[in-house]
């Protein structure tokens, strides 16, 4: 367990040396804050008309989920963390495991005495601290208002843990594709394509009127838009787990074979 957590500290110490870290997390955080405050005006602005409609939708529902995630609604601005996290996760995972087999790092891991499993473990609970960190910056946003403001608790925890399902289920795709990549680049494009793939592949299906087919299950835009809405249902739970159990055993196996050739 010790040596897992020798390989977290140590990749974490490379995200917060190298810049891009740094510049994902500026200027994400710079375009959600614009969205929240593009948010909160539209909110105010039409606050008077909310408040005479019974059981209309409130701060939680105009703000604090839209900044999550534009899923549920167009809204003013493109993309929320959930979208933004399609693009940063890859680049985030990109150089986990290609970057170490692209410098030949990678067997002096192996010769270290590492399991595989460990080495996997240990770069994604790594990459998973950083992703938290920055849900926890975006949440603030929101939060900070919260005493001029009614938020629905209940709902705003449900989107939460939609939020962090999404984030764990794309960072175990990255490591994932990380461990099969030759080089940062591919491993990159390699997680974009799947995470684009698995977040839009139902589009086909609701345009053609099939909202509750095999392909919408699929679909991880359909368990998130669950849990934004602040339904939590244990199906949605287990999709997401299993997501992140698959890639993170691919990455294991794919890190044993290598292992064995050397």
């Amino acid at each position: 367990m010790s040596s897992m957590f020798a390989v977290t500290r140590l990749e974490l110490r490379r995200l917060f040396v190298r810049p891009l870290a740094w510049v994902l997390a500026a200027l994400t955080l710079a375009q959600l804050a614009w969205r929240f405050v593009l948010l909160l005006g539209n909110f105010l602005d039409n606050q008077i008309k909310l408040a005479a409609l019974p059981g209309g939708p409130g701060y939680t529902d105009l703000v604090g989920v839209p900044l999550l995630s534009s899923a549920l609604t167009v809204g003013i601005l493109p993309f929320g963390l959930t979208e933004l996290a399609l693009l940063v996760v890859p680049l985030l995972t990109m150089s986990s495991l290609a970057s170490d087999r692209a410098n030949g790092t990678l067997p002096l891991l192996y010769a270290s005495g590492l399991a595989p499993s460990k080495i996997v473990l240990g770069k994604y609970l790594a990459v998973l601290l950083w992703l938290m960190l920055w849900l926890l910056l975006t949440v603030a946003m929101p939060l900070s208002l919260v005493h001029g403001t009614h938020l629905d608790w209940g709902k705003f925890a449900a989107a939460m843990l939609g939020l962090i399902l999404t984030l764990a289920a794309l960072g175990a795709i990255g490591i994932a594709c990380s461990a099969f990549a030759s080089l940062p680049a591919i491993a990159a494009t390699a997680a974009l394509t799947v995470g684009l793939a698995l977040f839009t592949v139902n589009l086909a299906a609701q345009k053609a009127g099939v909202d509750n087919g095999l392909i919408n299950e699929l679909a991880l835009s359909t368990h998130l838009e669950a849990l934004l809405r602040g339904l939590v249902s244990s199906a949605d739970v287990v999709w997401f787990l299993l997501v992140i159990v698959v890639a993170l055993t691919l990455a294991t196996r794919r890190l044993a074979g290598d292992k064995e050739r050397d």
